[in-house]
């Protein structure tokens, strides 16, 4: 089976593309990913008589964290490693060709936001800037780059400069970002709150074991009035993924054209449940071509008709991850 190119995954823009891409990528992924293939094998499968998505089988998340998950025979460009406390064992995604991570990030931010170019991107990173391998860190940086603003960057804990950075973008009447975990988005606020209506705040989710889990409405609500904003941005997106979605308030995200969410039956994980029913969040990444477009994830959600979904928790006794949100 041929692999998809570049040009065919980022310009789906109908169902039917999406369909035949992902058709595609799952035959693909079948016939080159070892892994993949023996999961495959396992459920008893044949990949030729895969013709709906529905029936493409959705590779567990947490075999990143045991195998190398490649379609691909090239030596990574990069591994991204997600975020975990001391003694847990992290996924790796090892990406043969970071151009497809960057040409996601890249094309998705100007779908959701506009030219990159426009904004002033500050990032409130701490706990991924303090360790290796963060996918996050890497798409940030792209974009701190991408603005060509010298007033964009990163910020640790000198909460001060950032307060003071706000105070000047807000003067300048520049488009400004702020990108942030949720626990240091949290500490910021309570130190410098600001008044910013025009501000775009995005948290990641997350908060590390720094401080206590909350209900989202609460978390935004705080967030709301800290900054003085309408709305709280949220990215959903993981190390195991190349793709993000985005909300632009209320908890509920819109993918990129490349990416779907679908939910399957917490019961019995090979069948998907209807629309508006809640289950176990399973995601479509096309972009992910050289690793596995077809995830499971520990996450639960529903997904809606428009093909928008939120994020309602996780399951139990699944590992605490630094990039998804929390129990809504």
């Amino acid at each position: 089976m041929e692999k998809p190119q570049q040009q065919q995954i980022f310009s789906v823009n109908t169902e039917q593309q999406f369909t035949e891409a992902a058709l595609q990528t799952f035959r693909y992924q079948a016939f080159h990913n070892p892994i993949y293939s023996k999961f495959i094998e396992g459920l008893n499968v044949d990949p030729e008589s895969v013709f709906s998505i529905s029936d493409i089988p959705f590779l567990p998340i947490e075999f990143f964290k045991q195998h190398e998950i490649l379609s691909d025979a090239k030596q990574p460009e990069i591994i991204f490693t997600s975020s975990g406390t001391t003694g847990m064992i992290t996924s790796r995604h090892l990406v043969t060709d970071v151009s497809w991570y960057v040409k996601s990030f890249r094309q998705a931010f100007e779908l959701f936001y506009g030219p990159v170019d426009q904004f002033c991107i500050l990032a409130l990173l701490p706990s991924y800037l303090e360790r290796e391998g963060s996918s996050l860190v890497y798409m940030a940086d792209d974009l701190i780059q991408q603005s060509h603003n010298h007033d964009s960057g990163f910020y640790l804990y000198n909460h001060n400069d950032l307060y003071r950075q706000l105070q000047k973008q807000q003067a300048a009447k520049k488009p400004t970002l702020l990108i942030g975990v949720t626990f240091a988005l949290l500490d910021f606020v309570e130190r410098y709150p600001i008044q910013f209506p025009e501000l775009i705040v995005m948290e990641t989710g997350g908060m590390k074991g720094r401080r206590k889990e909350m209900i989202r409405e609460e978390l935004h609500d705080i967030l709301c009035r800290g900054f003085g904003v309408s709305a709280i941005h949220s990215e959903y997106g993981m190390t195991e993924l190349l793709s993000q979605a985005y909300s632009k308030g209320n908890g509920i995200f819109d993918c990129p054209p490349w990416m779907r969410v679908l939910t399957r039956d917490t019961n019995d994980p090979v069948s998907l449940v209807e629309q508006g029913k809640t289950g176990g969040v399973n995601i479509i990444d096309l972009a992910n071509i050289n690793s596995c477009s077809f995830i499971a994830t520990q996450d639960l959600g529903k997904v809606y008709s428009d093909g928008s979904f939120e994020i309602l928790g996780r399951f139990d006794f699944s590992d605490i991850r630094g990039c998804n949100l929390l129990i809504a």
